[in-house]
């Protein structure tokens, strides 16, 4: 995966809601780029974005909202692999996850959203979403290797998916030291390992399998 980034909505449908929305999150990356995330203001990104701050607040409320949805919309360049093997597919995507939080500008984009979470609702909610479509998405790998009779037939996709993420995610926000290629590796050793072992097995609640809360991908 390349570390180049899209600028923000440029592929995104026409339309005054999405030229709004390009506008704006185009701003923030090039805020966040300049002056980190201590320095974004909703005044900066409304007079880089040549939109109104009153639209920006009632839309987005804060600059905590602001970088949750910048967030969501670069994590979509992390690709889902699809190579016929788990523990390729593994490595692929870690190294994906690497290689999209190698970058300062995104690593300390991660840092402020949970920062944020920590404090507002909104902010809470839209963390919780991303990370739940996330690893809805790569969810999708795991059932695959369980079709091809790579796992066990009861491993949990998102107890799997959550345990390959959380490695980056201490490295970021607990050790506070830079993700690289390593940590890529080890983490989906030690993931593809453990499911294999039937590590992951769903846990029966009520007659069906439980739900991962840790985020298994970027």
């Amino acid at each position: 995966m390349t570390t180049a980034h899209h600028v923000p909505g440029e592929t995104r449908p026409g339309g005054r809601t999405a030229r709004t929305r390009q506008a704006v999150l185009t701003a923030v990356f090039q805020e966040l780029g300049e002056g980190g995330f201590a320095g974004l203001t909703m005044d900066k990104v409304a007079q880089r974005s040549g939109i109104h701050l009153a639209t920006l607040y009632r839309r987005w409320r804060c600059p905590e909202g602001l970088v949750c949805e910048l967030l969501t919309e670069l994590s979509s360049d992390v690709p889902l692999p699809d190579s016929g093997s788990l523990p390729e597919d593994l490595r692929a995507l870690a190294r994906s996850i690497a290689a999209f939080y190698g970058e300062a500008r995104m690593s300390g984009l991660i840092e402020a959203v949970v920062s944020a979470a920590a404090r507002d609702p909104q902010a809470a909610s839209v963390l919780r979403s991303f990370f739940g479509e996330r690893l809805a998405l790569a969810g999708r790998m795991v059932r695959r290797a369980v079709d091809r009779g790579e796992l066990p037939a009861d491993t949990d996709p998102e107890e799997l998916m959550s345990a390959l993420g959380a490695p980056f995610y201490y490295r970021i926000l607990i050790a506070r030291r830079p993700v690289d290629r390593d940590l890529a590796e080890s983490a989906a050793t030690a993931v593809w390992a453990a499911a294999r072992a039937g590590a992951y097995q769903a846990k029966e609640t009520g007659g069906g399998p439980g739900n991962g809360t840790a985020p298994g991908s970027g």
